[in-house]
């Protein structure tokens, strides 16, 4: 097999994308259109990548790092000269080279084996990747002789009335042979509408030398979307979002709504899971199988183990347990991990904190900073104090220990195994195993003046100056 390289075009402004952030940069199920476009190249065993940058170079880079080399594009003049920028890296090589667009995220790992395959099999200079389109406004015309042969590619603005009614586009992806490549665009000038020098003037200057020039039409012409402003972003996302929890489903996930169901690129679920409606799953979320997600759940970087339940609750950067259950309305924060068959309730927060298997923390309730063990109860209305205003300090729960209702928990303090602390307590110091701890102060009952006290705030009622009240309390 010959050697595959890919030349990624990064270098445009995006001035129609109207945003301070670098158009390839801009997310697609919430990954960068020039990340989705990298990733598919490597599918094919590309083993080279390099990307031209120009606006916005530094941001590339650092989003990408050394998982491709780079070319700069200093000056924008053109997509022929943009990968005349990639020789110094790539014009000794020997090999078939991809010249694939960074905002063409939808293009998929098997359109581009086709078009590589056709290339290298009919050994061809160049083969363009096309597309039919009932309105092909904006595209270049791929014209062909009587016989099917291609001759040349027209952009838009140079084609006659005839080329301009051919309904097939070119996509702005080829496969070349990369010495004819680099020796091609060494002719290319900039003698056109726009005065640039276009990358697909080398097919007719290929043609003209007579060289095989081959065609791979797209099955799905929802593939050619390049995105130029936030229009087509919304259009790209809709189309490989339907992708995305298509492949899920047909893997044995069972999405309730998928027009309500949003699965970042990086998400992996195991089979007979099920998504209900509202459910959002970002980053490089895990979902066990067996899990109940949803409706109204939102995940981010969190690893969900199988038979977990998750509803109207929002989890990032966690990790959840086999058989745990949380929600509804819950939120585990960074650090937050739980164990196998825990029980996180409504209205629970969870930060930076490990709590034990069997141990529930059922409603109304803070854990943060802490260590809690298994199959121990925290009851409703909890609350790890962990911060003093300057520095965060832990909590140590050890198993099987039972906090109160409303109870205070004063960290740094240990609560020691088995040990019981009574509701309503602040507890400021270590508690030993078994040991029962209150910290409230001793009731008092004052005889019958429950009746004076409502009498009091009848007469505050009434009376708006208080006339009344300030006699009684004479």
């Amino acid at each position: 097999m010959l050697e595959r390289l890919a030349v990624i075009l990064a270098a445009g402004q995006g001035k129609r994308m109207k945003s301070k952030l670098y158009k390839v940069l801009h997310p697609v199920c919430g990954k960068p259109m020039v990340g989705h476009v990298l990733d598919t190249v490597r599918e094919i065993g590309v083993s080279r990548s390099v990307v031209v940058v120009g606006h916005g170079a530094e941001a590339v880079q650092a989003y990408l790092g050394p998982t491709a080399e780079y070319a700069l594009q200093a000056e924008q003049l053109g997509t022929g000269h943009a990968v005349k920028q990639a020789k110094d890296l790539l014009g000794q090589e020997k090999g078939t080279t991809i010249v694939i667009c960074g905002d063409t995220p939808l293009i998929t790992a098997e359109t581009l084996e086709g078009l590589a395959q056709l290339h290298e099999s009919r050994g061809a200079a160049a083969t363009i990747l096309t597309a039919e389109m009932d309105d092909p406004k904006g595209y270049g015309r791929v014209i062909r002789d009587t016989s099917g042969a291609v001759l040349k590619i027209v952009e838009q603005k140079d084609c006659s009335p005839e080329e301009d009614a051919v309904r097939e586009i070119n996509t702005g992806t080829y496969c070349f042979d990369n010495a004819k490549l680099f020796a091609a665009l060494d002719k290319v000038t900039n003698t056109n509408a726009q005065q640039e020098y276009y990358l697909t003037d080398v097919i007719g200057i290929l043609h003209g030398q007579g060289e095989q020039i081959e065609a791979y039409l797209t099955k799905d012409v929802s593939e050619s979307i390049g995105v130029n402003d936030r229009v087509a972003l919304s259009v790209a996302e809709g189309y490989m979002r339907e992708r995305i929890v298509r492949k899920h489903m047909l893997n044995g996930v069972t999405v309730i709504d998928p027009s309500s169901t949003y699965i970042g690129s990086g998400v992996v679920i195991g089979a007979d899971t099920v998504l209900y409606p509202n459910t959002w799953l970002h980053g490089q979320t895990q979902i066990g199988e067996d899990c109940v997600i949803g409706p109204q759940a939102e995940i981010h970087n969190t690893i969900v183990r199988s038979g977990a339940t998750v509803k109207h609750s929002v989890l990032d950067e966690a990790e959840v347990g086999s058989g745990t259950s949380v929600g509804p309305f819950a939120y585990l924060r960074p650090g937050a991990k739980l164990g196998e068959h825990v029980k996180i309730g409504d209205f629970v927060e969870v930060k930076n904190a490990t709590i034990g298997d069997h141990s529930k923390v059922s409603h109304l309730s803070y854990v943060g900073d802490a260590k809690v063990g298994s199959n121990v109860n925290i009851g409703c209305g909890a609350i790890t104090v962990n911060y003093d205003g300057y520095n965060k300090s832990i909590t140590d729960i050890k198993d099987d220990a039972f906090i109160g209702s409303n109870v205070n928990l004063i960290a740094p303090v240990k609560i020691g195994k088995g040990a019981y602390v009574v509701a309503g307590s602040t507890v400021t110091h270590d508690v030993p195993d078994n040991d029962l701890a209150i910290s409230r102060p001793r009731q008092e009952n004052k005889a019958g003046y429950a009746d004076k006290i409502r009498a009091r705030a009848k007469a505050k009622k009434k009376d708006p100056n208080n006339l009344i009240s300030k006699l009684l309390n004479l």
